[in-house]
This record gives C-alpha cells, structure tokens and sequence, in this order.
C-alpha cells in the first residue's frame, strides 16, 4: 500500500482497551462501526470467558462466536469444561481456569486461544470498521496463546504497554505464519526463560497464514519510542502516548520518587515527552490522557500526532462492559463534580501507580480493603522468581503477607496493595463468590480528567463520543 494511502487508512480516534472486560467486544463493535479504531481489553479473557459460559451464555454470543473457530473440537473441549445450560445458581462459586506459568498446559493455552478469538470475533461481526486488541507486556506469561487467538479472529491492531514490547513483532511474524513463537519472560533471580506457543502442535493442523496485525506500542516517553523505532527487530507500526493522567496504570515519574501531600506522585517536566523528537522518528503517533475532546484531538494533530486515544468516556458509555450499577454511579458523581480519582502508588501488586476512583463499597475504602481475606486465586499480576533450589516460583504483593514472606519478600511490600485481578472482575459483574459466602468486592478505575463528559448526553452511547471527539475535526 501507497504510503499515502496507509496514512489516510490510520483511525483518527482509538478507544481505549480498558480493564478487565471493560472495554469488551459490544464496546469495540459498536465504535468499529462508525469507521475508528474499537479495541477490546485481552487481558484475563480466559477467565471472562469460562466465567460468562458457567453464567449460561445470555444471548447465545459466546457460543456463536466459538462455533466458528476453525478447529471445531478444541473450542468443544472448551465448552464442555465450562458450559453450564441454564446458568450456575446466584451466588454459586465459579469454576477456577488454569493459572498462567512456565510449564506447558495444553488446557490453559486451548482456553486463551479460544477465549480472545471469540473476543475479537464478536467485535468484528457486522462491519467493515477496524477492531483492535490490547495486552500488557507485563503479563507475559499470558501473550502468545492470547494473541494467536486474537489473531485467528482477523484482529487489524495489536497494541501492547506497561512494558517493553521490543520482542512482539517477532512474535506477531511468527503467529501470522503459524510458527512456534516465544517471547522472553522475565524471572526474578534467573535467566534465559521463556514462553511460547506451538500453533500447529496446538490445533493439530497446519492453518493457512493469517494477515499480520498492526502494532501499537503504548509508551509514556519519547526515549523508550526512540528505542523501539531503531530497529526492524523491535520497531512497531506506532505509538500510543500516555500521560499520567490516564486511566488504569501510568508509569511511574523518572527520578527519585516524590509524593504530593495527598501521596500521590509527582510528576515534572522529566515525565513530559518530547513530543518533537516522536514526529522525528517517522511514525505515526496517537495522544492519550486527557484528550478526549474536539480540543484536544486539535491540540494532539498540532503537535504531529495523527490522532488520539479516549478510554474514560467509552468505559462510562452504554456498551461498556462496567455493572450498569457502577457505570451510572460513576458517571453521576463526574457530572456533579465529586468524583475523586486518586493516582495510588501502593495500590496495584505490580509497582506501578495506579488509578482508583474513590467509591464507596468498593476496594477504594480502606474499611473494604480490610475485610478482604487476602488471597492470590487468579495470579495474573504474579512474577516469577527463582527458588534456592533452581526452580521457579510465583509471587504476588496482594497474596497473604505471610506467604509472601515466604517467599523471600518483605512484609512491608505487601502494604496496602489491592487484588487487581479480582476487583476488576467484580467491577464487571464477574466477582468470584466464595464458598463461605464472601463476594468480591469491585475496584474502579477511570481517568483523572472528567472534562470528557461535557458535551456528552445522559447515559451516552459509543457513537456520541466519537461524534463529539471528531466534531469539527477533519477525519
């Protein structure tokens, strides 16, 4: 394709891939529609997936999508573990899915392959629009059984963060050929550890080759894009720009940290990126945090970037994938003006500051927060270490501090971290009810610029917001 014709084909607005199952297929469909980039979230879609079949598969979706998976028996394998006809009774404890590790588990990989192909597949159904996926690097263990199903589904995008995707060109190469792929994982105390996939070992046939997505590399710095762009090796198809205000996780501020008087980092003129030296790399770029009106896609084109992404506004619309419930008392208390989104640099078991919107009944409030047994039964945020013995072992800040001591970490880093995974699937309606009658309690999280819902009607829908963000703007 014509350079020329590439540029023009390059979406003007990405809707974000929020949370877990937030930002999910009737999210990304509905904006694919109307022509810009719809992304859905991949991260954790094993368990949406498995979670929503145990709830009976309202609407018959899952079901349709994974019927159409081009080797028929493992999406069978799939149904028969979790399908449960009718819905499991209210309150009944969902069935765990394998945990993410170093070791070969047929049944886990069949399980993502499946569960973000049907993703994917059901954003894709009923246009022409482009449907994107997003992942995070972080969670490596997770990427090439994800993406591969992702892939199998026709994805347009893939656009990866919180991290250094400099290996997922690679493995996209490798997975549009259907080609054992691996990417590096990074192991606390060891080396030269990895994790793959074998398509053809997997499926049991060789499939035709698959069209290789685009990728979008999320960074909060133009060095970090400089570094990615210096090689064919590592070099993406573009970048997502993040500020700080960004929903869900942000980078942490270069230099020695330094809290405000609310605890909350501080960022300086360091943390800005130079936004100059990215249009000098020669790729196209989208802005995100605090952008998501007409104005500030004219700011974001001004300085050179050929679009930008919105998250807040799409995760407080209709076909978000936020409990009705949630989404509606989140939007009342932004309209009002007394919604507080606190950037926690404890929250969140991976290190990185965190967005949290402060909502009572939720994991915000500390009263919440200490009622939690703590426990670690989904393990998404986990990092690998090395053992004194040479095996491997996984570790969690959110896990029992006990336990965690255990591990060779001290009580002190387990302070006031909340289980991401969890929380963020009860924000979905998807919360794990125990046993003993314990519900997971949801955690929230949103941008820190409520400025996006002016404009915007009562219960607003998808195509509001790209009508409002493109509104006097050249597409």
């Amino acid at each position: 394709m014509p350079d020329a014709d590439r540029a023009a084909a390059w979406p003007a607005l990405i809707q974000g891939g929020m949370g877990v199952g937030v930002s999910g297929w009737r999210l990304a469909r509905a904006v694919a529609a109307t022509g810009q980039l719809g992304v859905v979230s991949g991260t954790a879609l094993d368990v949406t997936l498995a979670r929503r079949l145990q709830r009976g598969d309202p609407g018959g979706h899952l079901r349709r999508a994974l019927a159409r998976f081009p080797v028929p028996e493992v999406a069978e394998r799939v149904l028969g573990r979790y399908f449960v006809p009718g819905g499991t009774g209210e309150g009944v404890p969902y069935r765990p899915v394998p945990r993410l590790g170093l070791r070969a588990h047929r049944a886990r990989d069949e399980l993502a392959v499946v569960a973000n192909f049907a993703e994917v597949f059901l954003a894709k159904e009923g246009h022409d629009g482009p449907v994107g996926v997003n992942y995070l690097e972080k969670i490596q263990l997770a990427t090439p059984a994800a993406a591969y199903g992702a892939l199998l589904a026709g994805v347009d995008y893939v656009l990866v963060g919180a991290g250094i995707p400099a290996e997922l060109p690679r493995l996209l190469d490798d997975l549009a050929g259907h080609r054992p792929a691996r990417i590096s994982v990074a192991v606390s105390g060891g080396e030269g550890h990895t994790a793959g996939l074998d398509p053809v070992a997997l499926l049991g046939r060789r499939l035709t080759p698959l069209p290789r997505p685009r990728l979008l590399a999320i960074v909060s710095s133009h060095v970090l894009a400089a570094y990615l762009a210096r090689s064919p090796a590592t070099r993406p198809d573009g970048f997502v720009v993040e500020t700080p205000v960004a929903g869900g996780h942000s980078a942490p501020p270069r230099g020695r940290p330094v809290l405000d008087a609310a605890g909350e980092p501080v960022y300086g003129p360091r943390d800005e990126p130079d936004l100059g030296k990215l249009a000098a790399l020669g790729l196209p770029f989208w802005l995100a945090g605090g952008y998501g009106t007409p104005g500030g896609l004219e700011r974001a084109r001004a300085a050179g970037a050929q679009g930008v992404q919105v998250g807040s506004a799409f995760a407080l619309c209709r076909e978000s994938g936020l409990d009705p419930r949630l989404r509606r008392g989140l939007r009342e208390r932004a309209a009002a003006g007394g919604l507080r989104v606190r950037n926690d640099p404890r929250a969140s078991p991976t290190g990185f500051p965190f967005k949290v919107a402060e909502v009572p009944g939720t994991l915000s409030e500390d009263a919440v927060y200490r009622e939690r047994p703590r426990l670690c039964d989904l393990g998404y945020l986990r990092t690998p270490y090395q053992r004194a013995d040479g095996s491997v072992g996984y570790r969690c800040p959110a896990e029992p501090v006990d336990v965690l001591v255990r591990k060779g970490r001290p009580a002190e880093e387990a302070e006031e971290r909340r289980c991401l995974c969890n929380g963020l699937l009860a924000a979905v309606g998807l919360g794990q009810h125990r046993a003993d009658g314990y519900a997971e309690p949801p955690l929230l999280t949103l941008g820190q610029d409520a400025a996006f819902l002016d404009g915007l009607p009562d219960d607003h829908c998808a195509a509001d917001v790209v009508a409002r963000i493109l509104l006097g703007a050249r597409v």
